[in-house]
């Protein structure tokens, strides 16, 4: 057996990891006390989903079992950061009042400065543009709320 038609550990794991999300979706959709007088329930959605996953940890494990995947990339520590902060600040701001525009903005443009652009101001003028359309349709036209800030209050 050459190199490349080693079994590729880390996607096998993958493949694992997949199926021990879709037993437990099976397990708590198991759990739903919803049932259905006629036709489809509300059960059957999250059977849709445990068996997609079931299918992707198994294609995932033939894929990886002959080493079928493309040479990885290298690892970007910067770009998870960068996300990873904007999740966390996005959790900061509205967790202390600061609405879901601010926090969304802000996570627009970590991300868009994750994958590599540089200008920061404008990707958060963009971010902020989609945030209230998103806060807009959401609050006005579905009547859904989303964390309101002092931004927000003024829509």
């Amino acid at each position: 057996m050459d190199k490349a038609a080693r079994p590729d550990l880390a996607g096998l794991a993958i493949a694992a990891a997949l199926l021990v999300a879709a037993a437990m979706v099976l397990w708590d959709t198991e759990g739903l006390s919803l049932g259905s007088t006629y036709g489809i329930g509300p059960k059957a959605m999250p059977y849709v989903i445990a068996a997609g996953l079931a299918l992707l940890a198994i294609a995932n494990a033939a894929m990886a079992w002959r080493g079928g995947f493309p040479p990885r990339e290298s690892f970007d520590a910067r770009a998870v950061v960068l996300i990873l902060g904007g999740f966390a600040v996005l959790i900061a701001i509205i967790d202390f009042g600061g609405g879901f525009i601010p926090a969304t903005a802000i996570l627009f443009a970590a991300t868009a400065a994750a994958f590599g652009r540089r200008a920061f101001h404008i990707d958060l003028a963009v971010g902020a543009a989609l945030a209230v359309a998103v806060f807009l349709l959401f609050d006005k036209l579905l009547t859904l709320s989303l964390p309101a800030g002092p931004i927000e209050r003024l829509l």
